[in-house]
């Protein structure tokens, strides 16, 4: 007899969105539910169609299959941006279609005869379809919700059954779930079943306003036919009974609203002195609700943690509590690299804590609903949520947008997000998708939400971004993409704007990345209108992989190092690693912290440009120091002062926060009096968690605002003549190239950097190869020597130009002072960098240095690097990008010094702040490399001293760098000075 779900052919029939499906709901999970994780029987088909056969292996529940390691599988990882991987248009799928069956035999609990049974699948992707004891139960589609099955009449309790879920990897669904990441297939969360009364609690609704005012609404089902007489629910709230309305059960009577299969009630109070949530002082309440038979006796209970808060929209600005709140955001997808995208409880909140360390509060689910417990953990934790329905048909979202075979999906999959996260506090908006361009199923989607829960705002990119003033759309909010800010800047100055403009996506982390940051947030603390944004993305979704087989290493694979760089035998896979014939590359490393969840540089920029405190100079005799918070005062922060001083060292001493509101202000003394002599002072408040927080320990840095209390004196211009050490002289080759026993290749002229992920997708570094600026060929013109100096005049030659570069060697006390000048021609009208290279020998593993740090910094992504005194060994310096490319740098250098362990090397001071990078690689050979197995470090220092360096932008999506950080052609100037330790 022929299955009559195979037989429906659910997986190129986007009209069937589920059957035999139960309604989502948000009552919860209940108690006394068994898990069915673990170890199940396992076979992939070559096709959802192709019969199962006799041989099974196993695969663990919950996970994909294309992490697994499982026999005779070699159904992997794949990678694309918008394309989709198959050549079918919508709604077809490719004849290979990798089917996944799981089986397992369950025992149906005694205790449970009589009582309704239920099998929770919490996801699969994307078409699941469930068999038990070989009689079809259902089928559901989207590949990031639960689907709940009735088996009440297929088990018997008291004995076992088989229980097999059957996962189509391609379908029609696939065609609206093309989201920017890995494509999988599987059982991605948890399995379990449980048992309530026939008489159960359908569904509750939570409305609780910063008012104190609490609104639940129950609805109530029995399985077993019509509701019984007598029912009634009851509440309670922190252990404070909940009043029944009995005006509603009035007006259900009067208006003959009664059903015998669905009841309705409704619980009221009001809270006195509430505790509002936000993302600042998280207050959660418990709340109980009690399903009651007639006789008072309990048919079904309900748990939840609720927050107390209101969102609004009060012309162009998103309120919460009543007051206009910076949406500091990030886009997050469910990712892990040995389990793909099966997330643990503790993966979840080790994600979301380092966001609330780096002074992040907003997460938008990208591009689906999340693992249901990130929700709980962004109530308790406290961030400001915007839920995305799993709505993506980039490659096909003019046609999908209006194709009326789609409407039911798009409505079914908005809808059963709001019906299961609606009772979270920390879902503040609702969003109906990503680039599916924009059509009648998304109105019918808005519309639906509207109706449902007006308590919150609607966004969709692809409605508000066709104009941003308009009214009568699917968004409330104004949500573009990458929009230049100066695009957003004159929107909200243009006096057109009605709606909040708040970037769904504004500043892309693809390696080094991330420029301009604090900028973009200049300019949306400094105009009204403007209200924040979510970088893209939260993680880099490096797979990791063994190199030996190229296979994944799957759950309990490698240990993962703390560097972010993979274990020996494995690397960090990104598109085409796994052999996809169809491929985005690295296009999948674009997240603010690497595999292993190791910050990268941008997430101490964006902490410090997040900070709760800021300081200011005042009237040069004191500070001025604010709360940017907007609910919380800083009774919960402590600090420290710490004064460097270029010619000095640090001094430290403890701080004293001002008791201060949010959003104000207090004048403060300095707390150091100033050496009368010396070069550059700079003050820091290094400001930490007083006690242990839900998401740090006591003593984590949340921010450190700096000041800069005095200049560096301006050097005099000593002549030569009187800087020339008499009877020494600088030693130079036949070619002018200088000769030091420290180095092993001398200072030359540096033009190129290896390119970043912006450099390349961005296409400036198909301009700079084209104009040869990686293979420049150095001629000397002349070498002049006159009283121990000597001038070296060279010419670079590309393929379209040359630059002249003059260099002056000078003995001076203890070293050599370098002169240098190199002139750009106007083709090179935007060059990577202008500077020095050099190369020393082995050993010099240590490098201190005066100027911005200790970690990465570029002219453009410098605001989160203080200045000061810092000492970081050379291979630590060194910044792990999936994709080896420019990384390192340092920016604002002073002076430097590079030693070997018994004190011994060379020191560089440098004629004013500059960009400086010390690694154990050649620009070429990160160029060369795609992975950094391929790496292999030189054993001594490659030196960079750069008198100009282009800014960072975020060109692989999205706009490049600022004008005023491009490096312009013409005259530059700057000089070193080296010498011995």
């Amino acid at each position: 007899m022929a299955d009559p779900l195979l037989a429906l052919r659910p997986w190129e029939a986007p009209e069937v969105t589920s059957w035999g499906r139960l309604p989502m709901n948000a009552v919860g999970r209940r108690s006394g539910a068994l898990c069915l994780d673990g170890d199940w029987r396992f076979q992939l088909l070559p096709a959802p169609d192709a019969p199962v056969g006799a041989a099974w292996s196993s695969a663990y529940v919950p996970g994909v299959w294309t992490m697994q390691t499982i026999q005779d599988t070699d159904d992997r990882p794949q990678y694309t941006n918008v394309r989709m991987p198959f050549a079918e248009f919508p709604p077809q799928s490719p004849a290979a279609n990798p089917t996944g069956v799981y089986e397992r035999e369950v025992d149906v609990p005694h205790d449970w005869a009589g009582r309704r049974i239920v099998l929770h699948v919490g996801a699969a992707e994307s078409v699941l379809l469930v068999h038990v004891d070989g009689r079809p139960v259902g089928i559901s589609k989207d590949s990031h919700l639960a689907a709940e099955f009735d088996l009440t009449g297929v088990v018997r309790p008291g004995e076992r059954s088989v229980v097999r879920l059957t996962v189509v990897k391609w379908s029609d669904a696939s065609h609206i779930e093309d989201q920017d990441q890995w494509w999988h297939g599987g059982v991605t969360r948890s399995v379990l079943w449980y048992a309530t009364d026939p008489l159960h609690l359908a569904d509750v609704t939570v409305r609780a306003g910063r008012h104190g005012d609490l609104r639940v609404d129950c609805r109530v089902r029995d399985s077993g036919g019509a509701l019984p007489e007598g029912w009634y629910v009851s509440g309670e709230l922190d252990g404070q009974p909940l009043t029944r309305d009995t005006e509603l059960d009035r007006i259900n009577a009067e208006d003959e609203r009664v059903s015998g299969f669905l009841g309705e009630a409704r619980l009221l109070t009001t809270v006195a002195d509430v505790r509002t949530w936000n993302a600042e002082t998280p207050e959660l309440y418990d709340l109980t609700v009690r399903l009651h038979r007639a006789d008072g006796t309990v048919a079904d209970t309900s748990y939840h943690r609720i927050g107390f808060r209101d969102v609004e929209i009060v012309g162009r600005d998103l309120l919460v509590n009543g007051e206009r709140v910076y949406i500091r955001g990030v886009n997050r997808h469910d990712f892990h690299p040995l389990t793909g995208r099966t997330v643990s409880y503790d993966d979840m909140r080790a994600d979301l804590s380092l966001l609330k360390r780096f002074g992040f509060n907003a997460v938008r689910t990208a591009h689906y609903p999340n693992d249901p417990a990130l929700y709980d953990l962004a109530d308790e934790l406290g961030l400001y949520v915007v839920d995305e329905a799993d709505i993506e048909s980039h490659d096909h979202a003019h046609e999908i947008a209006d194709d009326p075979r789609y409407l039911g999906a798009f409505v079914d999959r908005v809808s059963r997000m709001v019906l299961r996260d609606k009772n979270h506090p920390s879902v503040i908006i609702w969003s109906l998708g990503n680039e599916s361009d924009y059509g009648a199923n998304h109105d019918a989607a808005a519309g639906w939400v509207r109706r449902h829960d007006p308590t919150r705002p609607l966004q969709y990119e692809g409605a508000a971004k066709l104009d941003w003033g308009a009214t009568d759309d699917a968004s409330d909010i104004a949500c573009p993409m990458y929009a230049p800010l100066e695009d957003c800047v004159a929107h909200a100055l243009s006096g057109e704007q009605t709606k909040p403009l708040i970037q769904c996506e504004y500043s892309h982390a693809m390696g080094n990345s991330n420029g301009t940051l604090a900028d973009h947030w200049a300019a949306i603390e400094a105009t009204p209108g403007l209200q924040g944004g979510f970088i893209w993305e939260f993680w880099d979704h490096g797979i990791l992989q063994r190199v030996n087989d190229g296979r994944p290493a799957g759950r309990g694979g490698a240990r993962l190092y703390e560097s972010g760089v993979a274990a020996p035998g494995h690397r960090w896979a990104y598109g085409g690693d796994f052999g996809e014939p169809i491929h985005d590359g690295a296009f999948i490393a674009d997240g603010v912290v690497f595999p292993d969840r190791t910050p990268k540089p941008v997430m101490y920029e964006h902490r410090e440009i997040a900070a709760p405190v800021r300081l200011e100079p005042f009237r040069h005799e004191g500070l001025v120091v604010s709360n940017h918070q907007h609910f919380r005062g800083l009774e919960w922060l402590a600090a420290e002062w710490e004064l460097s001083l270029a010619d000095g060292g640090t001094l430290r001493a403890p701080a004293e926060l001002p008791d201060l509101r949010p959003g104000e202000t207090a004048a403060v003394p300095l707390p150091f009096a100033l050496p009368r002599d010396g070069g550059e002072a700079w003050l820091t408040l290094r400001v930490t968690t007083a006690d242990d927080q839900p998401w740090a320990p006591r003593g984590t840095e949340v921010c450190a605002p700096q000041v800069r209390l005095r200049a560096a004196p301006v050097p005099a211009d000593v002549p030569v003549a009187e800087v020339t050490v008499p009877g020494r002289r600088v030693e130079v080759d036949a070619d002018g190239l200088l000769v030091h026993p420290l180095l092993t290749a001398a200072p030359t002229l540096s033009l190129w950097r290896a390119p970043t992920d912006n450099d390349a997708l961005g296409g400036i570094a198909l301009r700079w190869r084209a104009w040869g600026l990686d293979a420049l060929v150095r001629e000397v013109v002349s070498v002049r020597r006159e009283e121990g100096r000597v001038s070296v005049l060279a010419e670079y030659a590309g393929s379209v130009g040359v630059v002249r570069h003059r260099q002056v060697f000078t003995p001076v006390e203890g070293g050599i002072r370098v002169d240098e000048e190199a002139e750009l021609p106007d083709e090179f009208d935007d060059v990577a960098r202008v500077g020095t290279v050099f190369e020393t020998v082995a050993g010099l593993d240590l490098l201190e240095w005066f100027g911005q740090g200790p970690w990465e910094s570029y002219p453009d992504r410098s605001a989160g690097a203080p200045v000061g005194h810092h000492s970081v060994p050379v291979d630590s310096l060194f910044t792990p990008y999936l994709r080896p490319q420019e990384s390192g740098g340092r920016h604002g250098v002073r002076r430097f010094t590079l030693s070997a362990p018994d004190g011994t090397g060379l020191a560089v001071a440098l004629d004013e702040p500059r960009q400086v990078s010390v690694t154990r690689y050649r620009a070429e050979d990160l160029t060369a490399a795609a992975h950094h197995d391929e790496l292999v470090p030189r054993p001594g220092c490659v030196v960079h001293i750069d008198a100009a360096h282009r800014g960072l932008g975020t060109a692989s999506c999205g706009p490049d760098t600022f004008p005023s950080y491009l490096v312009a052609p013409g005259v530059h100037r700057w000089s070193w000075t080296l010498r011995t330790l």
